[in-house]
């Protein structure tokens, strides 16, 4: 990662040094069939750096996006230690997101 702020609490004006780096990323990309956002900041990231509207993507764990140019936005919650250990997390979650996008992807 480029961009890991103090206390994993990135500002407005970090988010926004850093969202190049993710456009230019996903413009190198020309084949990618599916994004999986882990933790609603990802998420919000992928649609700035795509120039969509928020409104239109909500996040939701275990949600799925079909993007304007194909591409699948799935969304998870974060897989940091607080989710996990809390149970906000668990593996069968995240394993069901993971198929949901194999199954969507690959058929």
């Amino acid at each position: 990662m480029r961009c890991v702020p103090p206390q994993n609490k990135p500002e407005t004006s970090e988010l926004a040094a850093c969202r190049r780096f993710l456009a230019a990323e996903l413009a190198e990309l020309p084949g990618l069939k599916a994004i999986l956002a882990l933790g609603a900041l990802a998420h919000l990231q992928v649609l700035a750096a795509k120039g969509l509207r928020r409104a239109l993507y909500p996040f939701a764990h275990g949600a799925t996006h079909e993007l304007p140019d194909g591409t699948l936005l799935a969304d998870s919650y974060h897989c940091s230690r607080l989710n996990t250990n809390t149970g906000r997390l668990t593996p069968a979650m995240f394993d069901a997101v993971v198929a949901a996008i194999a199954e969507r992807v690959v058929g």
